[in-house]
Formats: C-alpha cells, structure tokens, sequence
C-alpha cells in the first residue's frame, strides 16, 4: 500500500481539518494509507507522527483549527534540519507529501522539490487570502465573517456613546480581510497595506461625518497598514524563522492620531486571533474538502510540484512556486468600490 503524508504549518484557521478529512476519505478509496504529520514541518524533523483513518477524521468538518497540530518551524533555519526532513520521509516510506500552509509552508515545498523531495503536492492556506494561482483560499471567508459580525456588534457602542472606534484586524501583506469586513459591516474607512496611511485625509472623512450629522465612526484598518513615513508598527523586533515580525499596535496608534487632530473621543478594538478561530463556514468546508480531494487525485496522477487552486468556481492546479513567488494584494478597483462608501 502506497503511503501519502499530510502536514499542516504556518497559522491555524478554520478549514484545515475539512482538507484533512477529505484527503483521508479520498485516500482511502483510492487504496493509500494516509499519515498525518504532526505540527508542520516541525513533525517531519522529529518524525512525530500519527496514522489518520476514517475513525480518526470523523466528525472533524465543523472543527476550526487543526487536529494535527501547526508551527512556524522552517527545517531551513534548524541545524540538521533539511537531512532530518530527507531522512524522516524515507524511513516512514512515504510515496508523497501533501502540505498545506501559506507562503512559508509552500515556500519550504518549493525548496524541499529543488533538494531531492520531489513528491509534493500543495494546499494553499491562509486567512489573508494573499497566495496567487487561486481566486481564494480556505479560511479567509470565516475570518471576514467572524470580522464583520464584530464590526455590527462595534456600530451600536459607537453610535450610543458618540465616539470612532478603530478595529484593527488581520492582513500582513494584503489588505483583503478589511476591504471585505469593512464594506460588509458598513465601514466609514478601510486602510490597507497597500496604501500608505493619510492621516489628514481620514481626519478630512470623518469631520465630513460630523458635519452630516453622524456622531460616530467605524475606521477599519489592517495590522500592516503604515503611515506615509513607512514605518511599521510591530508588539516586537524579533523575527521569527521565517523573517516576520510580530504586528500588533497600528490601530492605537491611528486612534491616538485621530482623537488629537479631530478631537473625537476615539477607541480601539484589535480582534486578532478570533479571525482564525471557530468553526470553518459553508463556504470554506466545502472549498477545504474540494481542496482535499484534488490534491489526493494529483498524487495519484503524478502530478508533482503542484498546488491546487480555485479559478472561477473550478478548482485546478498550478505550479506551487508560481502560487508564492509574489503576494496576491488588494485589487485597486476593489478598493474603489469601498471608497465610495468612505465618510
């Protein structure tokens, strides 16, 4: 029997065990056996391991996170780490490897294939939406869901007590989680990484708000945003093994900002971690287990060094590296659309 390896690395977020389920069922009727590996490549390194069947997988759908576990562990940056991987996957007899994470993960895949591991397959993962070669990935419809309910809740506070209220939330590279909250909850502004911060034209908007008669206002910006001296806020220096800082503290500087120049009693809400958590919507299940199923069915037609996507509403595959060579930003005439809706 034909061993299949599956890994999950870089941040947690709700549709990954959708993607694990799938790829054990499919699996299984194609007559592999599937071992997990646990917390990202970490578990290769350590060969700590476990055999997932359909015991294993069941009733994991409606589960966020992972059940096997995740890190930010890059065997790149281990000593020994690149011959432990090498070593790992051959004494566990493994035929392929599935890995599914975001930029770093694949990136690491895309290594690993130049370094003698030829056999993988990837699944694009992240809650930024920020991979190219797929229209989207799995976790970013829940985390704007979960993101703009927060949004609807911060609209009546505001609106009772007279003030703005900043909620900062996820978005490194890419703005996508607070366009598509922002315009779903109604956002008065959005900032994106993409666009350095004008702190005099969001005073300009939300004075422009008052004078209407609007006493209260939703600034909607995401944790890499910067101001136009291009600094980026962060909660500390060190990187961390695959050269990211920590972001976190862009919202309170921008309310500080706001409050001394508009003199608007301003707060901030930074929603963090509950956009990865919680269970995987619809949308993100079902995209998960068609993920799943491709990335068994490539394995099965050979089809190596590729990443499965979704175009339109087809799910294909690409090359991995051509899904992590650049960042997927915010489209310009998306924005455009959210900025109708500004002040």
């Amino acid at each position: 029997m034909k061993k299949i390896g599956i890994l999950t690395g870089g941040g947690d977020c709700p549709g990954l065990n959708p993607v694990i389920r799938a790829v054990v069922r499919k699996g299984y009727n194609e007559g592999y056996e599937i071992i997990g590996i646990k917390n990202g490549w970490k578990g290769l390194i350590e060969n700590d391991v476990v055999k997932l069947d359909l015991i294993s997988v069941s009733g994991i759908l409606p589960r966020g996170g992972t059940i096997l576990g995740t890190s930010r562990t890059n065997p790149y940056k281990k000593e020994g780490g690149l011959e432990k991987v090498k070593e790992n996957y051959k004494k566990l007899g493994l035929d392929a490897l599935i890995a599914v994470g975001g930029e770093d993960t694949l990136g690491v895949s895309v290594k690993l294939i130049k370094d003698g591991i030829t056999n993988i397959v990837g699944v694009p993962k992240t809650i930024d939406n920020d991979l190219s070669g797929t229209d989207y990935t799995f976790g970013f419809d829940t985390a704007v869901n979960t993101a703009m309910e927060c949004i609807d809740k911060l609209h009546t506070t505001a609106e009772s007590h007279h003030r703005i209220i900043v909620v900062e939330v996820m978005g490194r590279h890419a703005g996508w989680i607070a366009v598509e909250s922002g315009i779903a909850g109604g956002a008065d502004v959005i900032l994106v990484p993409e666009i350095p911060i004008d702190i005099d034209e969001v005073c300009s908007l939300l004075k422009k708000r008052y004078e209407r008669g609007k006493t209260f206002s939703i600034v909607v910006v995401a944790e890499g945003a910067q101001f136009k001296e291009g600094t980026l806020v962060i909660q500390e220096q060190k990187l961390d093994e695959f050269g990211h800082v920590r972001l976190g503290g862009i919202g309170e500087r921008l309310a500080v900002e706001i409050e001394k120049r508009c003199g608007y009693e301003t707060r901030v809400s930074v929603l963090g971690h509950i956009q990865r958590g919680g269970t995987p919507s619809a949308f993100d299940r079902i995209l998960g287990t068609r993920f799943g199923v491709k990335a068994v069915e490539l394995v099965k037609n050979k089809k190596f060094g590729k990443m499965v996507a979704l175009t339109g509403n087809k799910i294909v595959d690409v090359p991995i590296e051509s899904a992590v060579t650049v960042a997927k930003t915010v489209d310009m005439d998306f924005y455009e659309i959210a900025k109708v809706f500004f002040g």
